[in-house]
């Protein structure tokens, strides 16, 4: 089966969905999404987005927040235009119909996070990204041009080289060109050829890797996966960001504590009521960088062997908290907890991956007609971690950006005689996989794997045993991929897989600690410039 189309959006988060608003005034728009519309991380993001607004704040002091936060390797030119773009962004989010809190004088109403000098958090309460998914869902689907494919996954790019090897064409290309993805309908099980002028990666993060994760269950790295497979360089994957704060408990999956809780006077403490910050980073406590809070936490579970740390706003008043963070309240309340007369109990777990494919500040990869936005980029902005609530305007600017640099250039559509030369998917003689077991078992070895041995805190044993250990798996799901019939978790495990290689393979090569990277055989930094280098070459596949 096959389709054609302007433009190829895969992913229905803020990125996508954005882009494909302002892109559907140049052409039809094709939006893949591998579950429901609105199945996204960007739904789940609570805390808001960062936007100087106050007369207290400055462009030059957000930038400077970022580039603290990223520790030494953020693109200066990337944050510079990520954060100067934001007050027009936001101003776009409105036009759509998106309301962000104000106060009475019309000022917005914002909130302060770990890492930031001022208050510039825009936020809809505690539930931001639910508003704004739901908004730019509804303008989505009013458009005419706009065609949204639930429950379709990503398989793999299409390429103008790959169509050459298989033609026996061994002419090298000056630049490799997508012209498309094949896409598994997996209500039916039908793989579709869909063909594009231009194709976009917005696919979100890759946090599923993990056995702990804030992510919703889409996230397994399809995006990044895929761009290695076609040849695209990766970056950065090392940077895996630990959220500090997620609820424990055992009925509650994947809910995370917004950092605004500690913007807002939260304190983190141990089982024994101690506040534990101060011994950690006394400076800035509960209000430092995600990866000293979560390593802080990390150290502190190890020291006492406790299951989780507490954290408690309970002296602030029960109607600021419920009026502040409505959401928070009424979930933990379902569960038993009354987060205004106890405290929250919490653990870290993954939650935004710093890296992922590389592009220009235009959104372009290595492969033309092939961009990327979203958590799935490395655009450079988050360097070797994220400051908070800095994604979804990253989101939003890059999807702007790759909008005008696809106007400025124009149609771009293959020829008729490269598309005729791209053949449809073939099952090569494919059974039913009749094992689910052989999916669950690996899928749980990969996570444990990565949680044990490449999470919060690293060291060289436990990354060579990761290494080691993941090899058979990786065998073992390439022989079957090729002989069994693709389903969605089949897909979804190949690219988690080969995305956890690629964070194994980065986090060995960096010797030295660094922003979401701590490896304790390394503790301190060093100059790295031309390890970084080394680092993208090897990060590309072929």
């Amino acid at each position: 089966m096959r389709l054609e189309t302007d433009f190829l959006i895969i992913g229905s988060g803020i990125a996508g969905l954005s882009l494909a608003l302002k892109l559907a005034d140049l052409g039809r728009v094709i939006v893949a999404t591998k579950k429901g519309k609105s199945d996204t991380a960007t739904r789940l993001a609570q805390g808001g987005i960062a936007c100087v607004s106050s007369s207290d704040d400055s462009f030059e002091l957000h930038i400077q927040d970022t580039l603290r936060s990223g520790d030494g390797i953020c693109h200066e030119e990337t944050v510079e235009l990520v954060v100067k773009e934001a007050r027009d962004r936001i101003a776009g989010l409105e036009n759509l119909g998106v309301h962000f809190e104000r106060n009475h004088d019309g000022s917005y109403s914002l909130h302060q996070e770990g890492g930031h000098s001022r208050r510039r958090i825009v936020h809809c309460k505690d539930y931001t990204g639910l508003e704004i998914q739901n908004v730019l869902t509804e303008r989505a689907m009013e458009n005419p041009n706009i065609e949204i494919l639930e429950d379709y996954i990503a398989v793999d790019l299409i390429t103008e080289s790959k169509i050459q090897g298989l033609q026996g064409d061994t002419t090298r290309l000056k630049q490799d060109r997508c012209i498309g993805c094949y896409l598994l309908d997996v209500t039916t099980g039908t793989i579709y050829t869909v063909l594009a002028g231009f194709t976009v990666l917005a696919t979100g993060g890759a946090g599923k890797v993990y056995l702990y994760t804030s992510n919703p269950d889409v996230a397994t790295g399809d995006g990044i996966a895929i761009a290695y497979r076609a040849g695209a360089r990766i970056a950065n994957v090392e940077f895996v960001q630990f959220h500090p704060t997620c609820l424990f408990h055992p009925r509650a999956k994947n809910f995370l504590i917004s950092e605004a809780l500690r913007g807002d006077g939260a304190r983190l403490l141990n089982v024994k009521g101690e506040r534990f910050m101060e011994r950690y980073c006394p400076e800035t406590m509960e209000l430092s960088g995600r990866d000293v809070v979560a390593r802080a936490i990390d150290s502190e579970l190890k020291r006492t062997g406790d299951d989780c740390v507490f954290l408690d706003i309970t002296h602030k008043p029960r109607e600021f908290i419920e009026e502040r963070f409505p959401n928070i309240y009424s979930t933990c309340l379902k569960l038993g907890i009354d987060i205004t007369t106890e405290p929250i109990p919490v653990v870290p777990a993954a939650h935004y991956m710093c890296g992922g494919v590389v592009t220009d500040r235009f959104g372009r990869t290595d492969i033309a007609c092939l961009y990327a936005a979203g958590e799935t980029a490395c655009t450079g902005l988050h360097g070797a971690n994220r400051l908070a609530s800095n994604s979804l305007l990253e989101g939003l600017v890059m999807a702007e950006q790759i909008f005008r640099h696809i106007q400025q250039i124009g149609s771009l559509k293959p020829s008729r005689s490269l598309l005729s030369g791209v053949p449809d998917w073939d099952t090569r003689g494919a059974v039913d996989l009749k094992e689910g077991v052989l999916i669950s078992h690996n899928w749980d070895g990969i996570r444990r794997l990565m949680w044990n041995y490449v999470g919060i805190v690293r060291n060289e044993k436990r990354l060579m045993l990761a290494r080691k250990r993941l090899r058979p798996i990786l065998e073992e799901i390439e022989q079957h991929y090729w002989e069994y019939i693709l389903t969605r978790d089949f897909v979804e495990l190949r690219n988690l897989a080969q995305v956890a290689e690629l964070i194994i393979e980065a986090a060995s090569m960096r010797k030295e600690s660094r922003g979401g990277h701590y490896n304790e055989d390394f503790p301190s930094k060093d100059d790295w410039n031309w390890r970084r280098d080394t680092v993208l070459q090897r990060l590309k596949a072929g």
